[in-house]
Protein backbone atom coordinates (compact mmCIF):
# COMPACT_ATOMS: atom_id res chain seq x y z
CA UNK A 1 0.00 0.00 0.00
CA UNK A 2 0.88 3.65 -0.87
CA UNK A 3 1.99 5.12 2.28
CA UNK A 4 0.76 8.23 4.02
CA UNK A 5 4.64 9.13 4.48
CA UNK A 6 5.55 8.88 0.60
CA UNK A 7 2.62 11.07 -0.60
CA UNK A 8 3.20 13.69 2.22
CA UNK A 9 7.51 13.96 1.00
CA UNK A 10 6.37 13.66 -2.28
CA UNK A 11 3.58 16.39 -2.58
CA UNK A 12 5.91 18.72 -0.26
CA UNK A 13 8.83 18.47 -2.97
CA UNK A 14 6.01 19.23 -5.48
CA UNK A 15 5.04 22.45 -3.58
CA UNK A 16 8.14 23.83 -3.48
CA UNK A 17 9.19 22.90 -6.97
CA UNK A 18 6.20 25.25 -7.82
CA UNK A 19 6.67 27.95 -5.60
CA UNK A 20 10.14 28.25 -6.80
CA UNK A 21 9.12 28.02 -10.52
CA UNK A 22 6.19 30.33 -9.88
CA UNK A 23 8.39 32.98 -8.53
CA UNK A 24 10.95 33.06 -11.77
CA UNK A 25 8.90 32.35 -14.48
CA UNK A 26 5.08 31.54 -15.60
CA UNK A 27 6.55 30.66 -19.40
CA UNK A 28 6.69 27.61 -21.38
CA UNK A 29 10.04 27.21 -19.82
CA UNK A 30 8.77 26.71 -16.70
CA UNK A 31 8.79 23.17 -15.01
CA UNK A 32 11.38 22.19 -17.58
CA UNK A 33 14.44 21.07 -15.23
CA UNK A 34 11.66 19.22 -13.08
CA UNK A 35 12.93 15.87 -12.84
CA UNK A 36 10.15 13.64 -11.92
CA UNK A 37 11.41 10.41 -13.20
CA UNK A 38 12.58 9.09 -9.69
CA UNK A 39 9.57 10.14 -7.99
CA UNK A 40 7.22 8.73 -11.09
CA UNK A 41 9.00 5.44 -10.81
CA UNK A 42 8.55 4.94 -7.31
CA UNK A 43 5.15 6.03 -7.07
CA UNK A 44 4.44 3.39 -10.02
CA UNK A 45 6.33 0.77 -7.91
CA UNK A 46 3.96 0.76 -4.83
CA UNK A 47 1.10 0.50 -7.36
CA UNK A 48 2.57 -2.50 -8.44
CA UNK A 49 2.39 -3.55 -4.94
CA UNK A 50 -0.63 -3.07 -4.65
CA UNK A 51 -1.64 -4.42 -7.35
CA UNK A 52 0.15 -7.92 -6.51
CA UNK A 53 1.30 -8.26 -10.36
CA UNK A 54 3.59 -11.22 -11.10
CA UNK A 55 7.56 -10.30 -11.98
CA UNK A 56 7.41 -10.32 -15.55
CA UNK A 57 4.23 -8.44 -16.14
CA UNK A 58 5.27 -5.80 -13.17
CA UNK A 59 8.26 -5.67 -15.64
CA UNK A 60 5.96 -4.98 -18.73
CA UNK A 61 4.59 -2.26 -16.87
CA UNK A 62 7.35 -0.57 -15.60
CA UNK A 63 8.70 -0.48 -19.23
CA UNK A 64 6.18 0.96 -21.49
CA UNK A 65 5.57 3.67 -18.51
CA UNK A 66 9.31 4.31 -18.80
CA UNK A 67 9.36 4.32 -22.19
CA UNK A 68 6.52 6.93 -23.19
CA UNK A 69 8.23 9.37 -20.36
CA UNK A 70 11.36 8.80 -22.51
CA UNK A 71 9.77 9.23 -26.05
CA UNK A 72 8.51 12.57 -24.97
CA UNK A 73 11.53 13.84 -24.00
CA UNK A 74 13.50 12.75 -26.54
CA UNK A 75 10.71 15.01 -28.77
CA UNK A 76 11.89 17.82 -27.05
CA UNK A 77 15.45 17.45 -26.66
CA UNK A 78 18.28 16.25 -28.98
CA UNK A 79 20.88 14.91 -25.63
CA UNK A 80 18.49 11.80 -25.97
CA UNK A 81 17.99 10.00 -28.93
CA UNK A 82 14.19 8.55 -30.06
CA UNK A 83 14.35 4.26 -29.95
CA UNK A 84 12.32 4.64 -33.42
CA UNK A 85 13.27 1.78 -35.39
CA UNK A 86 15.93 0.58 -32.70
CA UNK A 87 13.02 -1.74 -30.62
CA UNK A 88 11.45 -5.09 -32.38
CA UNK A 89 8.69 -2.85 -34.55
CA UNK A 90 8.27 0.26 -32.77
CA UNK A 91 7.86 3.27 -34.50
CA UNK A 92 6.50 6.52 -33.30
CA UNK A 93 5.40 10.41 -34.22
CA UNK A 94 6.01 12.98 -32.70
CA UNK A 95 2.77 14.90 -32.62
CA UNK A 96 1.39 18.30 -33.87
CA UNK A 97 1.51 20.19 -31.42
CA UNK A 98 3.85 22.99 -31.51
CA UNK A 99 7.00 22.07 -29.71
CA UNK A 100 8.52 25.77 -28.62
CA UNK A 101 5.17 25.77 -26.03
CA UNK A 102 5.69 22.44 -24.94
CA UNK A 103 6.73 22.02 -21.57
CA UNK A 104 9.24 18.81 -21.36
CA UNK A 105 8.63 17.98 -17.92
CA UNK A 106 4.81 18.15 -17.49
CA UNK A 107 4.40 16.34 -21.52
CA UNK A 108 6.72 13.40 -19.81
CA UNK A 109 4.69 13.45 -16.53
CA UNK A 110 1.51 13.05 -18.41
CA UNK A 111 3.04 10.06 -20.57
CA UNK A 112 4.13 8.30 -18.14
CA UNK A 113 1.50 8.11 -15.98
CA UNK A 114 -1.10 7.90 -19.09
CA UNK A 115 0.40 4.47 -20.11
CA UNK A 116 0.85 3.66 -16.00
CA UNK A 117 -3.05 3.90 -15.67
CA UNK A 118 -3.77 1.95 -19.23
CA UNK A 119 -1.63 -1.22 -17.46
CA UNK A 120 -2.72 -1.48 -13.75
CA UNK A 121 -5.70 -2.43 -12.03
CA UNK A 122 -5.58 0.77 -9.72
CA UNK A 123 -6.41 2.90 -12.12
CA UNK A 124 -8.04 5.34 -9.03
CA UNK A 125 -4.40 5.76 -7.53
CA UNK A 126 -2.80 6.83 -10.69
CA UNK A 127 -6.17 9.13 -11.72
CA UNK A 128 -5.82 10.69 -7.89
CA UNK A 129 -2.46 11.54 -8.61
CA UNK A 130 -2.81 12.89 -12.16
CA UNK A 131 -5.39 15.38 -10.76
CA UNK A 132 -3.97 16.70 -7.54
CA UNK A 133 -1.01 17.57 -9.92
CA UNK A 134 -3.32 19.37 -12.45
CA UNK A 135 -4.95 21.48 -10.00
CA UNK A 136 -1.17 22.80 -9.12
CA UNK A 137 -0.37 23.61 -12.54
CA UNK A 138 -3.73 24.86 -13.39
CA UNK A 139 -3.30 27.18 -10.54
CA UNK A 140 0.01 28.47 -11.25
CA UNK A 141 1.20 28.22 -15.13
CA UNK A 142 -0.23 29.57 -18.46
CA UNK A 143 -2.99 27.38 -19.56
CA UNK A 144 -1.98 27.37 -23.24
CA UNK A 145 1.14 25.82 -22.21
CA UNK A 146 -0.43 23.02 -20.06
CA UNK A 147 -3.07 22.39 -22.29
CA UNK A 148 -0.33 21.90 -25.27
CA UNK A 149 2.16 19.69 -23.02
CA UNK A 150 -1.00 17.64 -22.08
CA UNK A 151 -1.69 17.08 -25.61
CA UNK A 152 1.55 16.02 -26.23
CA UNK A 153 2.23 13.75 -23.72
CA UNK A 154 -1.08 12.16 -24.36
CA UNK A 155 -0.26 11.99 -27.89
CA UNK A 156 3.44 9.64 -27.32
CA UNK A 157 1.48 7.60 -24.63
CA UNK A 158 -1.29 6.67 -26.74
CA UNK A 159 1.43 5.62 -29.24
CA UNK A 160 2.94 3.56 -26.52
CA UNK A 161 -0.21 1.86 -25.56
CA UNK A 162 -1.43 1.27 -28.84
CA UNK A 163 2.39 -0.38 -29.25
CA UNK A 164 1.72 -2.79 -25.86
CA UNK A 165 -1.71 -3.85 -27.35
CA UNK A 166 0.37 -5.64 -30.43
CA UNK A 167 3.49 -7.32 -27.92
CA UNK A 168 0.79 -10.42 -27.40
CA UNK A 169 -0.10 -10.06 -23.86
CA UNK A 170 -3.47 -10.15 -23.96
CA UNK A 171 -3.35 -13.54 -26.49
CA UNK A 172 -0.87 -15.96 -24.02
CA UNK A 173 -4.40 -15.90 -21.61
CA UNK A 174 -5.78 -18.20 -24.28
CA UNK A 175 -2.70 -20.34 -24.49
CA UNK A 176 -2.59 -23.98 -23.28
CA UNK A 177 -1.68 -23.48 -19.15
CA UNK A 178 1.22 -25.41 -17.92
CA UNK A 179 0.52 -29.02 -17.68
CA UNK A 180 1.74 -31.85 -15.38
CA UNK A 181 3.11 -35.01 -15.87
CA UNK A 182 4.87 -38.49 -13.94
CA UNK A 183 8.08 -37.12 -14.98
CA UNK A 184 9.62 -37.34 -11.74
CA UNK A 185 12.50 -34.94 -13.30
CA UNK A 186 9.65 -32.27 -14.45
CA UNK A 187 8.30 -29.16 -11.95
CA UNK A 188 5.34 -29.79 -9.77
CA UNK A 189 3.40 -27.16 -7.69
CA UNK A 190 5.25 -26.69 -4.28
CA UNK A 191 4.21 -25.45 -0.77
CA UNK A 192 2.44 -23.72 0.82
CA UNK A 193 -0.10 -22.73 -1.66
CA UNK A 194 0.53 -25.77 -4.36
CA UNK A 195 -0.36 -22.72 -7.11
CA UNK A 196 -0.15 -23.42 -10.50
CA UNK A 197 2.50 -22.36 -12.89
CA UNK A 198 2.83 -18.67 -13.11
CA UNK A 199 3.13 -16.73 -17.09
CA UNK A 200 3.93 -20.24 -18.62
CA UNK A 201 3.42 -18.43 -21.96
CA UNK A 202 5.40 -15.73 -21.26
CA UNK A 203 7.74 -16.43 -23.79
CA UNK A 204 5.08 -15.94 -27.23
CA UNK A 205 5.20 -12.12 -25.94
CA UNK A 206 7.10 -9.62 -28.56
CA UNK A 207 10.87 -8.85 -27.22
CA UNK A 208 12.02 -5.43 -27.21
CA UNK A 209 15.57 -6.02 -28.71
CA UNK A 210 15.88 -9.97 -28.74
CA UNK A 211 15.36 -11.73 -31.92
CA UNK A 212 13.11 -14.30 -29.72
CA UNK A 213 12.70 -15.12 -26.25
CA UNK A 214 14.97 -17.88 -27.29
CA UNK A 215 17.89 -16.26 -28.72
CA UNK A 216 20.15 -16.55 -25.53
CA UNK A 217 18.85 -20.16 -24.49
CA UNK A 218 21.46 -21.56 -21.94
CA UNK A 219 23.41 -24.71 -21.76
CA UNK A 220 20.50 -27.41 -20.34
CA UNK A 221 20.76 -28.11 -16.33
CA UNK A 222 22.12 -31.13 -15.08
CA UNK A 223 20.54 -34.37 -15.84
CA UNK A 224 17.65 -35.38 -13.53
CA UNK A 225 18.95 -38.40 -11.07
CA UNK A 226 17.55 -39.35 -7.75
CA UNK A 227 20.83 -41.71 -6.94
CA UNK A 228 22.93 -40.71 -4.53
CA UNK A 229 25.84 -40.98 -6.35
CA UNK A 230 24.93 -39.00 -9.25
CA UNK A 231 25.76 -35.05 -10.05
CA UNK A 232 22.10 -33.82 -9.40
CA UNK A 233 22.04 -35.14 -5.97
CA UNK A 234 25.21 -33.63 -5.32
CA UNK A 235 23.90 -29.95 -6.50
CA UNK A 236 20.51 -30.96 -4.05
CA UNK A 237 22.69 -32.15 -1.28
CA UNK A 238 25.05 -28.61 -2.00
CA UNK A 239 21.37 -26.69 -1.19
CA UNK A 240 20.34 -28.50 1.42
CA UNK A 241 23.76 -28.55 3.55
CA UNK A 242 24.35 -24.92 2.13
CA UNK A 243 21.25 -23.68 4.30
CA UNK A 244 21.28 -25.93 7.36
CA UNK A 245 24.73 -23.91 7.61
CA UNK A 246 23.59 -20.49 7.09
CA UNK A 247 25.56 -17.87 9.18
CA UNK A 248 23.22 -14.67 10.05
CA UNK A 249 25.06 -12.19 7.53
CA UNK A 250 23.78 -15.14 4.82
CA UNK A 251 20.24 -15.50 6.03
CA UNK A 252 20.08 -11.69 5.88
CA UNK A 253 21.37 -11.80 2.25
CA UNK A 254 18.70 -14.53 1.09
CA UNK A 255 16.04 -11.85 2.69
CA UNK A 256 16.59 -8.68 1.06
CA UNK A 257 16.88 -10.26 -2.56
CA UNK A 258 13.79 -12.28 -1.66
CA UNK A 259 11.28 -9.84 -3.55
CA UNK A 260 8.88 -12.33 -3.46
CA UNK A 261 5.51 -10.34 -4.57
CA UNK A 262 3.03 -11.94 -2.81
CA UNK A 263 4.44 -14.35 0.10
CA UNK A 264 1.73 -16.56 1.71
CA UNK A 265 1.52 -17.66 5.74
CA UNK A 266 -0.74 -19.47 7.85
CA UNK A 267 -2.09 -18.39 11.27
CA UNK A 268 -4.20 -21.32 12.36
CA UNK A 269 -6.62 -22.20 9.57
CA UNK A 270 -6.40 -19.14 8.11
CA UNK A 271 -3.92 -17.88 4.90
CA UNK A 272 -2.63 -14.47 4.59
CA UNK A 273 -0.16 -12.70 2.34
CA UNK A 274 2.06 -9.60 2.24
CA UNK A 275 2.85 -7.96 -0.61
CA UNK A 276 6.74 -6.66 -1.32
CA UNK A 277 8.12 -5.39 -4.24
CA UNK A 278 9.26 -7.66 -7.42
CA UNK A 279 13.19 -8.05 -8.37
CA UNK A 280 12.61 -5.39 -11.31
CA UNK A 281 11.33 -3.12 -8.78
CA UNK A 282 13.88 -3.85 -6.52
CA UNK A 283 16.81 -3.29 -9.50
CA UNK A 284 14.34 0.21 -10.45
CA UNK A 285 15.04 0.90 -7.10
CA UNK A 286 18.84 0.86 -7.06
CA UNK A 287 18.43 2.91 -10.61
CA UNK A 288 17.15 5.74 -9.37
CA UNK A 289 18.98 5.57 -5.78
CA UNK A 290 22.40 5.84 -8.70
CA UNK A 291 20.77 8.71 -11.17
CA UNK A 292 20.30 10.98 -7.80
CA UNK A 293 23.77 10.17 -6.51
CA UNK A 294 25.26 11.13 -9.54
CA UNK A 295 23.08 14.31 -9.88
CA UNK A 296 21.53 13.67 -13.42
CA UNK A 297 19.08 15.62 -14.84
CA UNK A 298 15.29 14.62 -16.41
CA UNK A 299 16.93 13.54 -19.84
CA UNK A 300 19.88 11.60 -18.03
CA UNK A 301 17.77 9.90 -15.65
CA UNK A 302 15.31 9.04 -17.92
CA UNK A 303 17.40 7.56 -20.15
CA UNK A 304 18.98 4.91 -17.78
CA UNK A 305 15.76 4.41 -15.99
CA UNK A 306 14.23 3.40 -19.34
CA UNK A 307 17.57 0.89 -20.81
CA UNK A 308 17.19 -0.37 -17.80
CA UNK A 309 13.81 -1.53 -17.81
CA UNK A 310 14.34 -2.51 -21.46
CA UNK A 311 17.02 -4.93 -20.12
CA UNK A 312 14.52 -6.16 -17.42
CA UNK A 313 11.91 -7.11 -19.69
CA UNK A 314 13.71 -8.89 -22.09
CA UNK A 315 15.95 -10.83 -19.45
CA UNK A 316 12.67 -11.87 -17.94
CA UNK A 317 11.67 -13.29 -21.47
CA UNK A 318 14.91 -14.98 -21.66
CA UNK A 319 14.28 -16.36 -18.33
CA UNK A 320 10.59 -17.52 -18.47
CA UNK A 321 11.55 -19.45 -21.87
CA UNK A 322 14.30 -21.12 -20.58
CA UNK A 323 11.77 -22.43 -17.49
CA UNK A 324 9.48 -23.86 -19.11
CA UNK A 325 11.23 -25.32 -22.05
CA UNK A 326 13.08 -27.02 -19.10
CA UNK A 327 10.70 -27.37 -16.83
CA UNK A 328 13.09 -28.34 -13.84
CA UNK A 329 11.99 -29.94 -10.71
CA UNK A 330 12.57 -27.30 -7.80
CA UNK A 331 15.01 -28.22 -4.25
CA UNK A 332 11.89 -28.48 -2.41
CA UNK A 333 10.46 -30.93 -4.18
CA UNK A 334 13.58 -33.51 -5.24
CA UNK A 335 15.30 -32.75 -1.26
CA UNK A 336 11.59 -33.63 0.12
CA UNK A 337 11.25 -36.82 -1.87
CA UNK A 338 15.17 -38.14 -1.89
CA UNK A 339 17.08 -36.31 1.03
CA UNK A 340 14.91 -35.28 3.76
CA UNK A 341 11.22 -35.06 3.96
CA UNK A 342 10.59 -32.62 6.76
CA UNK A 343 12.97 -30.02 5.18
CA UNK A 344 11.91 -26.39 4.02
CA UNK A 345 13.32 -23.80 2.12
CA UNK A 346 14.45 -20.95 3.93
CA UNK A 347 12.65 -18.42 1.66
CA UNK A 348 8.78 -19.39 -0.10
CA UNK A 349 9.69 -20.86 -3.39
CA UNK A 350 7.80 -19.34 -6.01
CA UNK A 351 5.37 -21.23 -7.94
CA UNK A 352 7.16 -21.36 -11.49
CA UNK A 353 10.25 -23.95 -12.45
CA UNK A 354 13.65 -23.57 -11.17
CA UNK A 355 15.79 -23.43 -14.25
CA UNK A 356 17.14 -20.85 -14.50
CA UNK A 357 17.05 -18.54 -11.81
CA UNK A 358 14.91 -15.33 -12.36
CA UNK A 359 16.81 -13.32 -9.86
CA UNK A 360 20.32 -13.99 -11.55
CA UNK A 361 19.27 -13.10 -15.15
CA UNK A 362 17.84 -9.84 -14.03
CA UNK A 363 20.13 -8.86 -11.90
CA UNK A 364 22.71 -9.19 -14.13
CA UNK A 365 21.34 -8.00 -17.41
CA UNK A 366 20.19 -4.81 -15.07
CA UNK A 367 23.71 -4.01 -13.17
CA UNK A 368 25.60 -4.67 -16.56
CA UNK A 369 23.46 -1.55 -18.48
CA UNK A 370 23.87 0.05 -15.53
CA UNK A 371 27.55 -0.35 -15.12
CA UNK A 372 27.72 0.49 -18.77
CA UNK A 373 25.98 3.95 -18.29
CA UNK A 374 27.20 4.93 -14.63
CA UNK A 375 30.43 3.05 -14.15
CA UNK A 376 31.75 -0.05 -12.47
CA UNK A 377 32.91 1.62 -9.18
CA UNK A 378 29.78 3.37 -7.77
CA UNK A 379 29.58 2.66 -4.09
CA UNK A 380 25.69 2.74 -3.29
CA UNK A 381 23.35 1.94 -0.22
CA UNK A 382 20.38 0.19 -1.21
CA UNK A 383 17.62 1.23 0.89
CA UNK A 384 14.76 -0.43 -1.28
CA UNK A 385 13.85 -3.17 1.32
CA UNK A 386 13.54 -0.77 4.45
CA UNK A 387 10.01 -0.37 3.76
CA UNK A 388 9.58 -3.95 4.35
CA UNK A 389 11.10 -3.89 7.88
CA UNK A 390 14.93 -5.01 6.05
CA UNK A 391 18.12 -3.15 6.69
CA UNK A 392 20.06 -1.57 4.26
CA UNK A 393 22.82 -2.78 2.62
CA UNK A 394 25.58 -1.65 0.84
CA UNK A 395 27.51 -2.49 -2.50
CA UNK A 396 31.17 -1.17 -4.02
CA UNK A 397 29.47 -1.68 -7.51
CA UNK A 398 26.21 -2.76 -9.08
CA UNK A 399 28.10 -6.08 -9.61
CA UNK A 400 28.58 -6.18 -6.89
CA UNK A 401 24.77 -5.96 -6.12
CA UNK A 402 23.54 -8.30 -8.48
CA UNK A 403 26.21 -11.10 -7.39
CA UNK A 404 24.86 -10.82 -4.19
CA UNK A 405 21.49 -11.36 -5.44
CA UNK A 406 22.47 -14.15 -7.19
CA UNK A 407 23.82 -16.01 -4.98
CA UNK A 408 20.60 -15.57 -2.19
CA UNK A 409 18.79 -18.04 -4.60
CA UNK A 410 21.25 -20.43 -3.16
CA UNK A 411 20.58 -19.34 0.39
CA UNK A 412 17.32 -19.18 0.18
CA UNK A 413 17.29 -22.82 -0.67
CA UNK A 414 15.16 -22.33 -3.79
CA UNK A 415 17.92 -23.08 -6.43
CA UNK A 416 20.74 -25.00 -7.66
CA UNK A 417 24.02 -23.46 -8.68
CA UNK A 418 23.89 -24.65 -12.20
CA UNK A 419 20.39 -22.02 -12.17
CA UNK A 420 22.98 -19.23 -10.73
CA UNK A 421 25.63 -19.35 -12.51
CA UNK A 422 24.28 -20.14 -15.84
CA UNK A 423 21.68 -17.37 -14.87
CA UNK A 424 24.46 -14.67 -14.91
CA UNK A 425 25.74 -15.56 -18.45
CA UNK A 426 22.15 -15.39 -20.25
CA UNK A 427 21.69 -12.00 -18.18
CA UNK A 428 25.01 -11.25 -19.23
CA UNK A 429 24.39 -11.51 -22.79
CA UNK A 430 20.77 -10.00 -22.99
CA UNK A 431 22.73 -6.82 -21.50
CA UNK A 432 25.30 -6.59 -23.45
CA UNK A 433 22.50 -7.24 -26.89
CA UNK A 434 21.12 -3.78 -25.35
CA UNK A 435 24.14 -2.29 -24.79
CA UNK A 436 25.69 -2.76 -28.77
CA UNK A 437 22.02 -1.94 -30.35
CA UNK A 438 21.18 1.24 -27.93
CA UNK A 439 23.98 2.48 -26.35
CA UNK A 440 27.20 2.37 -28.23
CA UNK A 441 27.34 4.51 -31.56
Amino acid sequence: MISNNFKFIFFLFLAVVVVGACQSNKKSDVYSDWNHIDDSNEFLSNVIIEDIFTPPVASRIIVYSNLAAYESLAALNDTISSFHGKLNDFQIKNGDEEFSNVNPSIASFIAFHTVAKELVFSKDLVSKHLDSLKENFSANFDQEVIEVSYAFGESIANQIVDYSKSDGYHERTGLTRYSYDNDPGKWKATPPDYMEGIEPNWHTLRPLILDSASQFRPEPPTKFDSTENSQFYKEALHVYETQNNLNDEQVEIAKFWDCNPNISYRKGHMMFYNQKISPGGHWISISNIATQKKGLDIYESSRVLTLVSISLYDAFLSCWETKYETSLIRPITYINRYIDPNWNSLLQTPAFPEYTSGHSVISTAAATVLTNLLGDDIYFEDTTETAFGLPVRTFESFLDASNEAAISRLYGGIHYMPAITNGVKQGDKVANLVISRLIKK
